[in-house]
């Protein structure tokens, strides 16, 4: 079986199955609660769909701008990536009332560093989590504590992979709960745990909501793509990758997508290569990816939902 059908199974269950309900973006979703996949990662595999074209650079550009720490679209803007915009611009529109289209807000937003830093802003999404969790310590006067040096919980993780690898606890997580309110989007890619065995190093990652028509296909990649990152930097080798879901849906206005992808087969078996190695998990490059042997279909085109 190739390895892209059980999503396939999965997308023609919710689309046919999922209970239809009205979601915050207001367009609506069919939905099932609780989904697992898993991905075979050896001998340099990589999940990527077949049935559609995906964008791996604009997904591998993402999780780089992840470790960054960075939470302002503008370094995604300048390497055309455009997957972070519409919740600025969506609060641009409605703080001002300007019907300014993408092209027009993204040019500023480069054009512009103070424009940049107010409204390209989205809050302590998942960079600012993964490398620069809030940590406070008790300051001079009792019961009183101030911001201390914010937790690097990727710069822990490679450490513990590397020195304590039977651990149970290499995990890491974008849900923070005293700074939800303060994110454009809470994480729903949230919680990330690996496990060592006999040399390699699998993952799995956990969702606590997932766009199984556009979201997942990015997410999935970026997730084994880290794994073989780490696995790199620990001296590993990929091993698999688990995937589950908790909210799975598909927008009702995703029918063409649906339809469209669930006519097509899915072949080929595409493989990633890391073509250097970087100091350190934070100093990998878009040039060091390079994927082989994909040949996908066209792809397909969808609205997003803020």
């Amino acid at each position: 079986m190739h390895y892209e059908q059980p999503y396939l199974d999965l997308l023609r269950q919710v689309w046919e199955t999922g209970d239809e309900r009205r979601d915050r973006t207001g367009v609506g979703t069919r939905s099932l609660f609780g989904a697992t996949m898993r991905f075979d990662l050896t001998d340099h595999a990589i999940p990527l769909l077949t049935t559609k074209r995906v964008a791996w650079k604009v997904a591998a550009r993402e999780l780089l701008w992840f470790l960054s720490g960075s939470t302002n679209i503008r370094p995604l803007v300048a390497n055309k990536v455009h997957i972070w915009t519409d919740w600025p611009l969506d609060r641009y529109r409605k703080a001002t009332g300007e019907a300014i289209d993408r092209d027009a807000f993204e040019a500023r937003v480069l054009a512009d560093e103070a424009f940049a830093l107010e409204w390209g802003e989205l809050g302590p999404v998942y960079g600012k989590q993964w490398v620069d969790w809030p940590h406070y310590e008790a300051a001079d006067v009792p019961g009183l504590y101030r911001p201390g040096p914010g937790i690097n919980q990727i710069a822990r993780l490679v450490e513990g992979l590397r020195t304590n690898p039977a651990s149970r606890r290499h995990i890491f997580t974008g849900w923070n709960v005293a700074e939800l309110d303060a994110m454009a989007l809470p994480p729903c890619h949230m919680t990330y745990q690996f496990h060592v065995s006999g040399g390699t190093l699998s993952g799995m990652l956990w969702q606590r909501s997932c766009d199984l028509g556009l979201g997942f296909a990015f997410n999935i990649f970026s997730a084994s793509l880290l794994v073989a990152m780490l696995a790199q930097q620990c001296d590993l080798e990929p091993g698999e990758l688990v995937w589950s879901g908790g909210d799975v849906h598909l927008y009702l206005n995703h029918a063409h997508l649906v339809e469209e992808q669930l006519a097509r087969t899915p072949s080929g078996a595409p493989r990633l290569r890391l073509l250097r190695r970087p100091p350190s998990i934070f100093d990998y490059a878009i040039e060091d990816f390079e994927i082989a042997d994909y040949a996908p279909q066209a792809h397909i085109a969808a609205p997003v939902a803020v």
